[in-house]
């Protein structure tokens, strides 16, 4: 292979990397390893007074304020036990709105006045703590001169221990606020949101005979896919270093067509990765199940197993941490970013949502006969009314300048937001349109022709992965998040219409039932939205323009294709009504994450346009010109030398180097723009700077086709999304 020098040491790199055996996994099972190293149910049993332990407890499955007594007795066992484990700091850590984690560490040690040190730990210390609040993302909420923030002491969520090669730091999951009491983290909104989603969630079994109940909780579950590319092929590209995708980057000869990368046999670099990865998140408690090839070359999916929805927040945040730092030891970079690379699949996270609790079990659960199932119908009813009602704010809370470039395509959940309730559940909302519904469709069984196979169950329905939010058996899964992206946003969002939709079905209950039975008061309410609120519920081919054409045009629903169309929903006055109504956010607030998600859109594209230009200016012109003088050399010679020369890759090669220079210029320019109002701004980008993004790549892309492959500057698509 005939490449450039760079290119050919960063290629030989990633040919002669080794995996090293860096786990025992001979010596001890993974289920010894299991929240070994989380301060959890069964330690805190242990370890804690009786009356410590009970008190704890409560707080943590019943949602009753802890005794402020019992704090520092609960520190000085969470030190003891920390420290027999080798830890020296504790870190109280948050989620803020930069979408990351963000943690303080602080040392275990205080001076003992006598030239020593003791370890201290107080329960002050563990409830609250103090990080700068200026420099994250607030939405004009703190000023730069306004520094104080709080972080508060999450109980819901297990103290855990992070090992470092040279030492081990407490962690303690925890809320984030202004001094001014603002919220500025994802964490809070959820908190609030599941203490709602419990309130009228009761009221509602409470008709249905239900009294002595333990608290409902929204579960979820998200599955993370994400690129592996060698490391010494990311650091020579600029733009995927940078911007985290590949603003430039011709097609390969071969991409996904031949559709044999999804689930196909696993590379044994990447499988050395994902057991590490697996056993450090089994350390830290957390519960992943699933691992496998995804669609695209290079591209890979975790999933883990549901959890209370606060737990799942954190340890999805723990889950990219993790893959981030463990792909540097194999030589491999983890890229989250929504599309990374052109031309194939990108990737979404998506989030698997349902609600319940210890004595009802999950109310999603169809059961064998779901039409007479008048409780789960009332709870996925429920459901599909709030999604209907709010479908624009899902959309809104999963918009960001990557996320833009995923949704809509054919690989993702268009940005039309519906829901797809599978062959049983839509023919029994069909039913209910007209009254009662009075039948089920069966799944049955399915046999092969094949006597050593058993027959297979076979479901009631297909699945639909076209579909932004499908019913998938005893739960929803919400497909439009972004890989990159928290689910606090979008998961606080769905706990809280979802709240507001059990509100006025309890509402709607309570008040017929003065004069009607039960039944008929539910099969009334079941007809009202199921005619209602039947047109989000779509079966159908999602990525059809006739759908499109549908949604928009005869069912009314939202089609909110960019970021600038759907993130004005954030603070639009239904959206405050429901926050503000069940305490989750106030309007400031909401209009704060607004401002946010438009500032980061801006600096997204910005950074990109940064990159283009310097990329083109340094890198791809250059190399063009030279390859431009050396064809005009070439084409020289042959005329001195009385040869008739074809001057057409010349030709080329002049045309496309003055149509860079060309849309370069324009690009330099349209950076100069600058709106007062943050809006007019966004808007400037996603319709100037970024169609000049593209058509830059569209010439540069061209040039990488023509110009001598020995003289191309960076690694191309092919040499990193297949030399693993």
């Amino acid at each position: 292979m005939s490449v450039s020098p760079a290119r050919q040491s960063a290629i030989s790199a990633a040919n002669s990397f080794r995996v090293t055996n860096t786990l025992a996994f001979k010596e001890s099972h993974s289920a010894a390893l299991y929240g070994q190293n989380v301060f959890n149910e069964k330690v805190m049993q242990s370890r804690l007074p009786k009356a410590v332990y009970k008190s704890l407890k409560k707080t943590i499955e019943t949602g009753a304020p802890l005794d402020p007594g019992m704090a520092d007795i609960v520190a000085t066992t969470i030190k003891d036990w920390a420290l027999e484990r080798g830890a020296t700091h504790y870190a109280h850590v948050f989620h803020p709105l930069t979408g990351l984690t963000a943690e303080k560490h602080d040392s275990f040690l205080e001076p003992d006045g006598k030239g020593g040190a003791i370890a201290e730990f107080s329960g002050k210390q563990l409830a609250q703590g103090e990080p700068d609040a200026s420099s994250f993302p607030s939405g004009g909420i703190r000023a730069t001169f306004e520094a104080r923030g709080y972080t508060a002491w999450d109980v819901t969520s297990p103290c855990y221990l992070v090992e470092n090669a040279n030492g081990v730091t407490l962690c303690i999951p925890t809320a984030f606020v202004s001094w001014t009491g603002e919220v500025l983290d994802t964490k809070t909104p959820i908190l609030r949101s599941m203490k709602s989603l419990d309130t009228q969630a009761r009221r509602i079994l409470k008709l249905f005979g239900h009294t002595n109940i333990a608290m409902v909780s929204a579960t979820a579950g998200p599955e993370q896919e994400y690129f592996l590319v060698d490391r010494n092929f990311y650091l020579a590209r600029p733009d995927l270093m940078t911007a985290g995708r590949t603003l430039f980057g011709a097609r390969p000869p071969k991409g996904q067509e031949f559709e044999d990368q999804y689930f196909g046999v696993i590379p044994d670099r990447v499988l050395a990765y994902m057991h590490e990865c697996e056993a450090e998140l089994y350390r830290l408690g957390v519960p992943v199940k699933t691992r496998h090839n995804e669609v695209a070359p290079s591209q890979y999916e975790i999933a883990p197993i549901y959890e209370t929805a606060n737990i799942a927040a954190d340890h999805q945040q723990t889950v990219m941490t993790v893959l981030k730092r463990v792909a540097r030891k194999y030589g491999m970079e983890c890229i989250f970013h929504e599309k990374p690379f052109a031309g194939v699949n990108g990737s979404g996270k998506h989030l698997n949502w349902s609600l319940g609790n210890a004595t009802q079990g999950n109310l999603l659960e169809p059961g064998h006969t779901p039409h007479d199932n008048m409780q789960f119908l009332v709870f996925c009813a429920a459901v599909i009314r709030a999604v209907h009602r709010h479908s624009g704010l899902l959309r809104a809370l999963v918009a960001s300048a990557s996320n833009d470039h995923r949704l809509g395509a054919n690989e993702a959940p268009p940005a039309i937001i519906s829901v797809y309730l599978g062959d049983q559940l839509a023919d029994i909302f069909e039913q209910l349109k007209k009254g009662k519904a009075k039948s089920s469709k069966k799944g049955g069984t399915m046999h092969l022709g094949v006597d050593v196979i058993p027959p297979l169950m076979k479901d009631a329905g297909d699945r639909n992965r076209t579909s932004p939010f499908a019913f998938t058996g005893n739960k929803f899964e919400f497909r439009a998040v972004g890989s990159s992206q928290s689910i606090g946003g979008p998961l606080a969002a769905l706990n809280t219409i979802v709240t507001e939709s059990l509100d006025y079905v309890a509402n709607k209950l309570e008040k017929a039932l003065k004069s009607k039975k039960l039944e008929d008061a539910v099969a009334e309410l079941l007809t009202e939205i199921a005619s209602e609120h039947g047109a989000v519920v779509f079966n159908g081919n999602g990525y059809t323009e006739e759908w499109h054409q549908e949604a928009e045009f005869k069912r009314g629903l939202p089609n909110l294709r960019t970021t600038i169309d759907a993130v004005p929903v954030i603070a639009a006055k239904q959206t405050v009504a429901a926050y503000e109504k069940y305490g989750i956010l106030t309007k400031r607030e909401l209009e704060a994450r607004r401002d946010i998600t438009l500032e980061q859109y801006c600096k997204t594209i910005n950074v990109e346009a940064n990159i283009v230009i310097e990329m083109v200016s340094t890198k791809y012109l250059p190399v063009a010109v030279r390859y431009q003088t050396e064809l005009a050399t070439n084409v020289a010679a042959l005329k001195a030398a009385g040869v008739k020369a074809d001057t057409s890759m010349l030709d080329k090669v002049t045309s496309l180097i003055g149509e860079l220079q060309s849309e370069l210029a324009k690009l330099t320019a349209a950076r100069q723009h600058h709106a007062h109002d943050l809006s007019e701004e966004a808007k400037h980008f996603c319709k100037d700077v970024l169609p000049l993004l593209s058509s830059i790549r569209k010439v540069v892309d061209t040039l990488e086709s023509v110009v001598a492959d020995d003289s191309w500057p960076v690694p191309t698509y092919e040499e990193i999304l297949f030399i693993k």
